[in-house]
């Protein structure tokens, strides 16, 4: 599908997509996503009081997407597969702000050195390197300075004939919130809707000690992707003295 006819389906987004030049195009490629549903007053210790915590029937979810990112470059540019291609593992929220559902990224870890560093002076998002390993069934991660450990072995399974309103809920997010010391930044994004396979999980193994109240147990849900073809445009960044945090 060509950047063009992406831009054109449209009918699946909750709000229309913006009308300036979009800025980066990505690739987000064999997405492994772990769901969990969480205790409110335990992810509040994570989530600036500036958003608002997005609820699905009443309680709040989160999410460990692992998956391979490619091609990403600027708009006007060829990608360069030594920056541009490399795994990728977020821990993710679900948020509500300026009258849109969007997530908020609790940790990014990027498997290359350099397109962290790239990607999170670009961006202020919070990448961190870890040794990442992807093999066909498989994917691990290790992190010396938080301890984090990721080992996950998988079957994919074959489409899902119909999703429910909660596996859109958890995919179909066309905004990201992210916070810096004074500021809140907006990045929106545009891709069609996310196939989804079913996916069997032969191994799950995660520690990642910051958020251990959050991520424990076997996830509640599961799901696995080939991927979307993802336009990016560029940050909007609003003072956390604008909010209305009442």
């Amino acid at each position: 599908m060509t950047i063009r006819e992406i831009l054109n389906t449209t009918e699946h987004r909750p709000w229309k997509i913006p009308t300036e030049h979009w800025k980066f195009y990505q690739e987000w490629n064999n997405v492994i996503f772990l769901h969990w549903q969480v205790e409110l007053s335990e992810l509040q210790k994570f989530v600036p009081k500036e958003l608002e915590i997005d609820l699905f029937d009443g309680k709040p979810w989160i999410s460990v997407v692992a998956f391979t990112m490619e091609k990403i470059r600027p708009k006007n540019l060829p990608s360069f597969p030594p920056i541009s291609d490399f795994d990728e593992i977020n821990i993710r929220t679900y948020i509500k702000s300026n009258n849109k559902s969007g997530v908020y990224f609790l940790s990014i870890e990027g498997g290359t050195s350099l397109s962290c560093k790239i990607a999170k002076g670009m961006s202020q998002l919070p990448y961190r390197y870890s040794k990442i390993k992807r093999t066909k069934n498989r994917y691990e991660s290790s992190n010396a300075e938080f301890n984090d450990k990721l080992n996950v072995e998988y079957v994919i399974g074959g489409t899902k004939k119909k999703k429910t309103e909660l596996d859109k809920w958890l995919t179909e997010r066309y905004a990201l919130f992210q916070d810096t010391e004074q500021s809140i930044n907006e990045f929106e994004i545009h891709h069609v809707e996310w196939p989804i396979n079913q996916i069997e999980l032969k191994k799950n193994q995660l520690e990642y000690p910051r958020f251990r109240n959050l991520i424990k147990n076997n996830p509640n849900k599961i799901q696995f992707s080939e991927g979307v073809k993802v336009i990016a445009w560029g940050k909007n960044t609003k003072e956390k003295t604008d909010y209305n945090t009442k």
